[in-house]
Order: structure tokens, then sequence, then C-alpha cells
């Protein structure tokens, strides 16, 4: 029997943090997930929702706040949802991150007595963002902002603590542009505008701005091409982009140039990217190169074949190139490996080769077919990766298996996967790649029993 009921207040004590940043609380032993809450909040909540295992409350009042609670410094917080945890001090939020990927290790993995070795948080865990979604909504007046958790209600902002000052002058010079040139934004069945696409390069100050469309021209773009560049001079890209399909993500395929370069450049361990609207490249610039550093310390590359699974447009593979004797790129995105193979040729490397495909088919043909690696990098998706790819690479028997996950749970997962192969972890180490976020990168080195 379920010890609560739907609509009812409680009285509960805050005990842990789950995976996707919500407070946990248990009622009689019954768990109850609650957003906005923090380890050792006494909480007045009220129960939205009973299912047979757990239920989800509100939150109504702190009535005894956590050592750890602090004031979130963003207006749109509680509306927004995409900062989870900007209501507990940074400390706290490293900890609960580690914490995640320690019990998830326990748990599923089975890996009793694992510890991360290191957790790496910022020193300034704001403004670290390099790209930026915003959604354009309204009747009638423009709103821009985000999408409010499990809504297409638009949250307006005028800026987002989380990323570069100057989108809230672009967010202004667009919407400016909306009301002078009389379009309509997108409502995911007709009008023309669907948000506001922001990339900043942290090496160069290069910045694109994306528009993208619902399949039409843009009336007036000099307009809006004018207003942008008024912002500042480090706007060096004004794209179109043109996005037909009403279920699809915000960027379609089609990009038409308004002003300036197709792609700006960044940087990353000293490796030049060339980044489109669609490249995947990561988002915070300070800790990517610092989970890349370590990523390669890991997998120890110098003089030796590596293969780079899930290598998207090539910023692993091109950093392990440097003192690898080859490279084997492999990703599912065509276009993502043609990045990967220009990107390549921008910085002169002859020794990293990508090939499209799925990891799941293609690394087990590789395989089959005589290829061989010293060591493996994994960097899958969040869903992790699969038995077929494993079992191909185990069997290979590479000296080292890099694993660089954004997904404690199937991290867990794979690595009890590949443990029951002979492999044992030789050491993790968790970077905060998200402040505020529930999000948490891990890099865990295993070897061969």
């Amino acid at each position: 029997m379920i010890p609560v009921e739907k609509s009812k207040l409680y009285t509960a004590r805050i005990d842990s943090v789950s995976s996707d940043g919500n407070g946990v609380a248990r009622l009689d032993g019954y768990t109850v997930f609650v957003p906005y809450t923090a380890p050792g909040d006494t909480a007045l909540i009220e129960i939205t929702d009973t299912k047979q295992r757990f239920g989800l409350g509100r939150l109504i009042e702190v009535i005894s706040p956590s050592a750890d609670r602090i004031e979130a410094r963003c207006g749109a917080y509680e509306k927004c949802g995409g900062c989870r945890l900007m209501h507990m001090d940074y400390a706290a939020q490293l900890r609960e991150k580690r914490e995640a990927v320690e019990n998830a290790m326990r748990r599923i993995g089975g890996f009793k007595d694992f510890e991360l070795s290191s957790m790496t948080g910022m020193e300034n865990p704001f403004r670290y963002r390099n790209k930026m979604i915003f959604q354009i909504g309204g009747a009638g007046e423009p709103v821009c902002g985000f999408y409010a958790h499990s809504s297409r209600s638009v949250v307006p902002v005028d800026d987002c603590l989380l990323g570069d000052k100057i989108n809230g002058e672009i967010i202004q010079a667009v919407t400016e542009y909306i009301k002078e040139a009389g379009v309509s934004a997108y409502d995911g069945r007709s009008g023309l505008i669907r948000g506001i696409f922001t990339r900043a390069s942290a090496h160069t100050g290069e910045i694109m701005v994306v528009i993208p469309v619902n399949g039409r021209a843009l009336p007036e773009s000099g307009v809006l091409v004018k207003k942008l560049r008024a912002v500042s001079d480090k706007i060096v890209s004004v794209i179109l982009n043109v996005n037909k399909n009403p279920g699809a993500p915000v960027l379609g395929n089609k990009n038409i140039t308004l002003f300036g370069k197709s792609a700006i450049t960044d940087y990353i361990l000293g490796i030049k990217f060339e980044i489109s609207p669609q490249s995947f490249f990561q988002i915070n610039p300070i800790q990517t190169e610092k989970l890349y550093e370590k990523t390669i310390a890991l997998a120890a590359p110098d003089g030796k074949t590596v293969m780079d699974i899930y290598c998207g447009i090539g910023t692993i593979s091109l950093c392990a190139a440097k003192t690898a004797e080859k490279v084997i790129g492999v990703e599912i995105v065509e276009r993502a490996v043609k990045d990967a193979r220009r990107n390549a040729e921008i910085n002169g490397v002859k020794n990293a080769f990508f090939y499209a495909g799925e990891a799941e088919k293609l690394v087990p043909r590789m395989i089959r077919g005589g290829e061989r690696a010293d060591v493996v990098i994994l960097d899958p998706p969040r869903k992790g990766s699969d038995a077929a790819t494993l079992s191909a690479m185990a069997e290979a028997a590479p000296e080292r298996v890099v694993y660089v996950s954004c997904n404690p749970a199937t991290l867990a997962r794979d690595a009890k996967f590949l443990a029951e192969m002979g492999y044992f972890i030789n050491e993790a180490h968790g970077f905060d790649m998200f402040p505020h976020t529930e999000h948490v990168e891990t890099v865990l080195l295993m070897t061969k029993n």
C-alpha cells in the first residue's frame, strides 16, 4: 500500500539527490522525488503523483534549510528547470556528482570498493557554455528564452548565466528585428522563426549566430544582419538554417550564410577545429581541455595504434594522433566523419583515418578484417555502448580501454561487461562539465587482467 496520497501535504527530510537532480525523500519507506531540494533540507512538500515504487513531490516551503542550500542566482531558475542544482553550494554539487558516479559503479557495475581518484570542478562555474539555443515563442509579442521543464511553454530570459553575456544583446537584436519585420514565431505548426542558436570560440573570440526558420525565406534579412553586426565585431557569421520538419530538433540540414563565415574556428590542446552549426563540439572549453588531457594521459598513445569509437568530428582522435602511430576513428554520423577528415587535413594530420558506420556493425567487421588497436577510446552518447561493439573490441584484446562517459548508469553497465571480458579498472576521474546541472563526465581506464 502506498503510504502517501496525491495532493496532500507532508513534511519530509531530503536525504540525497537523484541522477536527474531531484531531491530524494522517504516517507514511511516510500521514495518521493522533489525538485529544487537539497540533502539536509526539511521541507513541506505536496505529492503531485504516485506510482507503485515512487512518488513525485512539489516543494511548498523549506522549513529548515540544508547547510548546502544557497540562493540561486538566476531569476528564471525554477521556471526554466535547466539548472537543477543551482540552489546548492558548488562544493556540494561536486560532492553529489562524485557520489552519483560511485553509487552507479557500485550498484549497477558491482564494483564494491569503487572510488573516483579525483573530481575536477571549475574555479568559476558560470559563463562556461560556448553554445546556446534559445526558443522563440509568443502569439503576439515575441518571447525568447527556454522551454520550461517538461513543457513547450517558453520561459522568457534576457540572459543566461551559463552562457556569454553577449547572448543578451543578440536576443535583443533578434527580437527587435522580429517586431520591425513583422515575422512570426514558430509554434510547432506554423510561424517562421524557430529560435536563436549561438556558438562562441573560446580561443579566437569568434561568434556565430544561427537563425533556424520554418522552411521559408527570411524577409529583410539584411536588416537582421545589420542589427547583429552592430552588437559586436566578434560576430563573424550569421547563418539562416532551414528546417521544414515540424518534429525535428531546432536545426535542420540546410544552411544559408547571410554574412561572414560558414564555420568558426576553435582549438583543443593546440588542434584547430572548424565548427559549423551542426558540428558536435564540447560545450565547456575549459573543462574539455582538462578532460582530454586526462583521456590522452590514460590512453598513453605514444607509438601505438588507437581506435577511437564514437569519434564525432575527431576531437579526441586528433589529440591522440600527435604521438600515436595510427588513429582509427569510427562514427555513425556521416557529416561528423566529413568534419573529422577536414579537421585532420587542416592540421596536417596524416596518421588519422575516419570511417562512417554503426559502431556495433563496423567495429566487429574491422576486427574480423584484421584491424587491431593497442588502445581503444570509447566516448559514446548517453545510451552507452553495446554488446556487439564491446565484445568485438575485447576479443581484439587492446592493452588499454579508456571510456569517456556522460552517463554514470551506462558507464557502470558497460564497465561490468568489460570486467566480465577480463578487464579491470585501474583508475577513474570525474569532471564537472556542466555546473549547476545534474550531469557529470567520467573517464575510466581499464586494462586486461
